[in-house]
């Protein structure tokens, strides 16, 4: 695969997941997810939510077109990469506010309504490679593009472990033709416990792999990490309230295609560890 490729490969999933983020936004999806978001910086209180939607859902449109203006080499590199970060970093802050985290279990690590904000931090890496690898090396871009890989993976993956989120997986689980037969061998609680053990241990064992460059190490849990992330694609053809008759996608929906862009960071550490050839070495962390 050359980086011609990959470029239009990873441009292409930013492209029509932010398209669809910004479409949904825009015809007024989400409205607790627009008001939790823009509360935390007290704009809710001067504007109307429905508005704040609009103009969130015209933010990530119009970062859908500058990456596609850029990959055609119409705009500087430059446009998409601030566009992204300034998205992200507006998401992410909102981190700090206390209703993403679930009061009645202790708050943090507890994660609530951030466990969709946390997916935020796939896009910058992603515009890192897109547009500044030159002036990047090479092991940085792989732990960079690793690090939301892993921290959705053990985060979300360890709120398996608990009830509230086990009972919450059920809609998903027992309308997938991949999992439900786990509910015929486990409990609900065991089959959420077997999902979090793998999640954790396939974050772990890519972690090792790139720590020790060990190339077969990185493709078995770069495949088992993207098992998880297409997977969860599915539930928007299986599971109720992934799409909506008036805003394209559902609550489900929006939190599910964000998983593409943990698609494209493993796309991009893989490609990067054992298929370019062009690309600098990347030489064990330890002797």
């Amino acid at each position: 695969m050359s980086f011609r490729t990959i470029d239009y490969s990873i441009s292409g999933v930013l492209a029509v997941s932010l398209l669809l983020l910004g479409i949904s936004f825009l015809f007024g999806a989400g409205p607790s997810t627009i008001s939790g978001t823009f509360s935390f910086y007290g704009l809710t209180e001067w504007v109307p939510i429905a508005t704040l939607g609009i103009v969130f859902g015209f933010a990530l449109m119009v970062a859908a077109g500058l990456v596609i203006l850029q990959q055609c080499k119409i705009i500087p590199a430059a446009w998409p990469l601030a566009l992204i970060a300034i998205i992200s970093l507006f998401t992410l802050l909102t981190l700090f506010a206390e209703n993403r985290w679930i009061a009645a279990h202790g708050g943090f690590p507890v994660i609530g309504s951030g466990q969709g904000i946390i997916k935020y931090f796939a896009l910058v890496p992603m515009a890192l490679f897109l547009y500044c690898r030159h002036h990047i090396n090479t092991r940085t871009l792989v732990w960079a593009n690793y690090f939301p890989v892993a921290l959705v993976l053990v985060w979300i993956g360890g709120m398996k472990f608990l009830e509230l989120e086990a009972k919450a997986i059920v809609p998903l689980v027992e309308t997938s033709p991949f999992m439900s037969w786990m509910y015929e061998l486990f409990t609900v609680q065991e089959a959420s416990n077997v999902i979090g053990v793998y999640d954790v241990l396939m974050a772990g064992l890519l972690g090792i792999g790139i720590w020790f460059n060990q190339r077969v190490l990185i493709g078995v849990a770069s495949l088992g990490c993207l098992a998880v992330f297409v997977m969860t694609q599915s539930f928007l053809f299986t599971a109720a309230g992934a799409f909506s008759d008036m805003s394209l996608l559902g609550g489900l929906g929006q939190f599910v295609i964000k998983d593409l862009w943990f698609i494209a960071n493993i796309m991009v550490l893989v490609f990067l560890t054992l298929e370019s050839s062009s690309a600098e070495s990347i030489e064990p962390a330890v002797a």
